[in-house]
């Protein structure tokens, strides 16, 4: 039980690391595009896995 919460959590983790990278290679314009700033990423990643 514990771990499969501990590798749920290490692959929830690679996911927003990937979230997170993916949206800082975008440009401004590209972020702009799709009503995103780039201080937001961050935050749009955590919330997209810790849920």
């Amino acid at each position: 039980m514990i771990m499969h919460y501990l590798l749920s959590r290490i692959c929830a983790h690679q996911r927003y690391r990937q979230t997170a990278l993916e949206l800082g290679r975008y440009s401004d314009h590209q972020l702009d595009d799709i009503g995103i700033y780039r201080f937001e990423i961050d935050d749009i990643a955590r919330r997209q896995f810790n849920q």
